[in-house]
Parts: structure tokens; C-alpha cells; sequence
């Protein structure tokens, strides 16, 4: 056999695992995430429990300014990402009994189900639309 081919044959077979390892990972994830927990229910069954109740309260440029936040997220991962701060707020919603989703929960929300290593976008887009960070600095510290 060919040494080129036999290196090519190597190098493939280990893109091959190593892709293989990166996809089974993000599924071994979605699937901790559909295990039921004490309740009875998985993460994923909350988040789209708060979303389905909360759907109507929804405005317009809440929705939009839901996608402006979610929009460095890699489109692979923005559907997963939207739907899990969109719960997040849902719930937010209906734990301080709102009748509407308000610019303020959505911003709360946001901060709670995003790591800290993605405030940094979210802190930049207040900036651009002159929305004061104050009243959200004990939550950007948690």
C-alpha cells in the first residue's frame, strides 16, 4: 500500500472520530436535557411549558428585539438558544404576574440563561440604544 494513502486514510479516520465525538457530545447534552427531573418534568419541557403560556404576551417588538439579542449566536445553535431565554423569561413573566413581556424582562431573562461569557454582546447592544445598566449590575455580578 501507498504511504500517502495510508497517512490519508489515518487523517481521515481521525476527522471521522473526532467529528463523531464533537456531534455525540451536543447530543449526549440535548438528551441530559430531556431526562425527567423530581417534578416529573425535563428542562426542556419547562422551557416550553413557560414559552406556551406566555406566547400571548408577547409584542411585536419584544419578538424583535428577542432576535436582535440572540443574533451573534451561530445559527446553528440560535434556535436551542432562543427557545431556553425565551423560557427563561416566560417564566420570569409569570413568577412577577406580567401581563406583557417588557423590554426589562427580556433583558432579566436574558442575563439569567446566558453565561457570562455572552453579556459582554448583550452589555454592547444596551449601549447602542442608550438603556442605562445599572439596574441590571446585580444580576450581570451573580
Amino acid at each position: 500500500m501507498n504511504t500517502a494513502f495510508s497517512i490519508f486514510i489515518v487523517g481521515w479516520t481521525l476527522i471521522m472520530v473526532g467529528l463523531l465525538a464533537i456531534g455525540g457530545y451536543f447530543m449526549f447534552r440535548k438528551f441530559l436535557k430531556r431526562l425527567p427531573k423530581e417534578d416529573g418534568k425535563s428542562i426542556i419541557d419547562w422551557e416550553e411549558y413557560y414559552i406556551e403560556k406566555t406566547k400571548n404576551m408577547w409584542g411585536k417588538e419584544e419578538k424583535a428585539f428577542l432576535e436582535e439579542l440572540v443574533s451573534p449566536v451561530p445559527e446553528l445553535f440560535r434556535d436551542i438558544a432562543r427557545q431556553k431565554i425565551a423560557g427563561k423569561i416566560g417564566e420570569l413573566a409569570l413568577e412577577k404576574k406580567k401581563k406583557t413581556i417588557t423590554q426589562d424582562i427580556i433583558i432579566e431573562g436574558y442575563i439569567i440563561a446566558t453565561p457570562k461569557r455572552d453579556h459582554k454582546f448583550l452589555k454592547q447592544t444596551l449601549d447602542e440604544k442608550n438603556i442605562d445598566l445599572k439596574p441590571y449590575q446585580p444580576l450581570f455580578d451573580q
